[in-house]
């Protein structure tokens, strides 16, 4: 990043260097230039269109304005050299799409091209050239004007380097990979400049139909076929990420591999999923801003407001280059630094399930053919999300007790050998298991009927949720039974947690709708559960051993010793 004092230097010294520095040209090498201002439109016509279409090589873009600067400077002189360069620099730096901290850039290159034409142009009147010389008929002269590319490349590159090094402080070699490639193309494009000269000076215009033109078509020719090939790029990473959002079995893994993949294709500072909820409004259900993730605290939005419900009425995504296009109609969250947005819908089976909406802090930061890979990576993201979603539902139902809502015994002892797996590691050192059965609960059925035992497991199933919290793990382990898992809980502890339990259903009776009397009123009922109590590593070494020893001081501990009570291991 460069310093708001290097960049308060770099205007400064345009101002005292550049305007006075064309004047003292204009004084020395005046230009001989009546009659001439078709022509000269002629060349600047061809020196934009250079400017606004680069050669692409190894997928770098190079902007060779070099070969027409020299033909304009041998025909028209020094200035009119200059002041084509430092337009056609002004094109160039639109084509990049500048930011307003990179406005620097302009008064930069400007010194840049600046002292490089100079120095090239007085090095060669100084090698004894002259310009507008017809170089075949006098071949003194052709030497000098083929030193001069030479010259003016070698200052370019010396000139990049000092300023990567002052104003960038990047220490970098001169000959790197990138210098390598433009010296190639320059030394087949510079003699082309010299053949534009010697043409235009034998049959004028038409010069630049003979050079200029298929130069042109060609750059045009390598432009688009370096966009096709950016395109094919993106279709194969979208394939690519496609395929492992398939992967992913859990909704949040499939967002954040999303996202993820996005910030590396995409220049995205901020990125947003939102979620159809009823069909009436859009909830947000995934925020990440400057690369961290934010609360969903977000109020929703509804159909045809702001950016993101309009992408949902109309179904069409939607695309803009700075904050001045949207302003007007985003309705949502955007921080204070976005500029370009892509909004794109979220389809599936032709049905729009959501949007997705990425922001960039940079005008003119996306493209329309980077608009088409979001459309179908988002295609691919729908199918990832509802097979995830699909995963997820069977999941929880082969977890959870279909009644009770509580985990399962197939859960419960998956979970337990992940608590002793994570002892055997030495991650954590105790683990403590409470088992309850409910006391004559067959007794209860047999009264009140099986609906009304069923409404006192789902009951006692709440009871036990909000007694324990976060602070074990909850789970039906078949029939009136239960168990609480207890992380990190020692037996001493878990005795407490349990006659709390115990408590808490012996004192509080249960409401009953559904039993068998024929009035219309409910009934309560007292009932009471014995408990037994193990820990690990005291009690056990395995997580099979665990659950038994709990099970034995359940029924030798509290049931034989006469039900509603607590009893622990034992060895």
């Amino acid at each position: 990043m460069v310093s708001s004092q290097i960049k308060a230097i770099v205007w400064g010294i345009w101002l005292l260097i550049f305007p006075a520095g064309l004047l003292i040209t204009y004084y020395f090498f005046p230009p001989q230039i009546a009659g001439q201002g078709i022509n000269l439109f002629a060349f600047f016509i061809l020196m934009f269109f250079v400017s606004v279409m680069p050669m692409v090589v190894n997928n770098t873009p190079i902007f060779l304005l070099q070969w027409v600067s020299m033909a304009v400077f041998l025909t028209f002189g020094l200035l009119v050299e200059m002041v084509m360069v430092q337009l056609a620099v002004i094109i160039l730096l639109m084509k990049l799409k500048l930011q307003k901290h990179e406005f620097f850039r302009l008064p930069l290159n400007s010194l840049m091209f600046f002292a490089v034409s100079l120095a090239s142009g007085l090095a060669y009147f100084a090698m004894g050239g002259k310009t507008g010389i017809d170089v075949i008929a006098n071949p003194q002269y052709f030497w000098v004007a083929a030193a001069y590319p030479l010259i003016h490349f070698t200052l370019n590159q010396l000139l990049l380097s000092l300023i990567q090094y002052t104003v960038y402080g990047r220490k970098s070699s001169f000959f790197e990979k990138d210098l390598v490639w433009e010296l190639v193309t320059s030394l087949i494009t510079f003699p082309i400049g010299l053949v534009l000269y010697i043409l235009y000076l034998e049959v004028g215009l038409l010069a630049l139909l003979f050079v200029g033109v298929p130069f042109v078509s060609l750059s045009i020719i390598l432009h688009l076929y370096y966009s096709s090939e950016k395109i094919n790029d993106y279709l194969q990473k979208a394939a690519e990420i496609g395929h492992q959002m398939a992967e992913r079995l859990y909704v949040n893994e499939v967002m954040d591999l999303f996202i993820l993949k996005l910030n590396e294709m995409l220049p995205v500072d901020n990125a947003y999923i939102l979620d159809i909820v009823d069909e009436n409004a859009l909830q947000l259900i995934y925020r990440v801003e400057n690369g961290q993730k934010k609360e969903l605290d977000l109020k929703p939005l509804k159909k045809n407001e702001g950016i993101s419900g309009r992408v949902w009425f109309t179904r069409k995504s939607a695309l803009f280059h700075s904050k001045k296009e949207w302003k007007s109609v985003a309705k949502e969250f955007l921080p204070d630094g976005a500029e370009s947005i892509i909004s794109v819908p979220i389809v599936r089976s032709n049905e729009v399930i959501g949007v997705l909406l990425l922001s960039s802090n940079k005008k003119r930061a996306y493209e329309k053919s980077q608009l088409m890979i979001v459309d179908i990576l988002c295609s691919h993201f729908a199918i990832a999300i509802e097979n995830a979603k699909h995963h997820e539902e069977t999941k929880a139902k082969s977890e959870r007790c279909a009644l009770t809502k509580l985990y399962n015994y197939r859960y419960i002892e998956n979970k337990l050998s992940e608590e002793f797996s994570r002892m055997q590691k030495g991650e954590k050192d105790l683990l403590s298991l409470i088992i309850l059965d409910i006391d004559h609960f067959k007794q209860v059925n047999d009264t009140y009927g099986h609906q009304s035992g069923n409404e006192i497991l789902c009951e006692l199933a709440n009871r036990l949720t909000n007694i324990m919290g976060n602070e074990g793990i909850v789970a039906r382990y078949g029939g009136e039974e239960f168990v609480i898992l207890l992380p990190d809980a020692n037996k001493e502890a878990a005795m407490k947690w349990a006659e709390l339990v115990r408590q808490t259903i012996a004192n509080r009776p249960f409401n009953l709708r559904h039993h068998m009397d024929k009035s219309s009123r409910s009934r309560t009922v007292h009932i009471t559960a014995s408990i037994g109590v193990a820990s690990a590593p005291m009690d056990a070494d395995d997580s099979l051993a665990l659950i038994r020893h709990a099970d034995r001081a359940l029924y030798i501990g509290a049931k034989r010793a006469g039900r509603n009570r607590v009893a622990e291991y034992v060895k």
